[in-house]
């Protein structure tokens, strides 16, 4: 493996993980809002 590979392999799994973290954030962020108008729509 050269060094271009492995830089491009680094890059590649840091954008990755910034990704998955912004995903993870999103659907936490979508399942609470559901949690609260399903709440709100039986109250």
């Amino acid at each position: 493996m050269t060094t271009k590979t492995s830089e491009k392999k680094a890059a590649m799994l840091k954008w990755l993980k910034k990704v998955g973290v912004w995903g993870f954030l999103f659907f936490l962020v979508k399942g609470l809002i559901w949690l609260a108008v399903g709440y709100w729509a039986l109250k």
